[in-house]
This record gives structure tokens, C-alpha cells and sequence, in this order.
């Protein structure tokens, strides 16, 4: 029974952490004017060009734009599960 309220309570927390993150999230992109759609067009392109090189963990790949001051970052956190070798990269003439 303990361990049942234990689970309910730790999905509320990390609920209402999802929650804060998507809206300082969204007051970011608000601030630097880019839209969620353009987020997602440079994140696709992004994966496209990083899995020429690398075996990358799609679904935790994490983009995003923090500002500070008068700046904003593009901050990417890419989880790499291998890199390629030499000759599987494909070459463009």
C-alpha cells in the first residue's frame, strides 16, 4: 500500500516538474520569437545531420533556447549510444 502512494506522489512531482519546465520552455521561445513549429523543424534537422556521424538516442534528445541577459543559447543535450566508423559516413560530392 505504501509503495502504491509512494508512486502517486512521485508522479505528481514529476508532473508538476514537466509542467514548470514547458513553461519556462515556452517564456524562452516567447522571448528569442521562435515558434514551437520552427523548434520542431531544427530539432528533425539537427537528428538528420548528427546521425550521419553518430547513433543517437532519438527520444531523449533534448532542444532547447535559454536566454540570459540580453543572449539567447541553443542548448542541445544529444544522448550518443555509438559513433560511426570512417567509411559508414556518407560522403557528399
Amino acid at each position: 500500500m505504501l509503495d502504491f502512494i509512494t508512486r502517486i506522489f512521485s508522479r505528481e512531482a514529476a508532473s508538476k516538474n514537466v509542467a514548470k519546465e514547458r513553461l519556462r520552455l515556452v517564456l524562452v521561445h516567447d522571448r528569442a520569437d521562435v515558434s514551437p513549429e520552427l523548434m520542431q523543424l531544427l530539432k528533425a534537422d539537427l537528428i538528420r545531420v548528427i546521425k550521419n556521424y553518430m547513433e543517437i538516442d532519438e527520444n531523449a534528445l533534448e532542444v532547447n533556447l535559454d536566454s540570459s541577459d540580453s543572449q539567447v543559447a541553443l542548448v542541445a543535450n544529444i544522448p550518443v549510444k555509438s559513433m560511426k566508423r570512417l567509411s559508414s559516413i556518407p560522403t557528399h560530392s
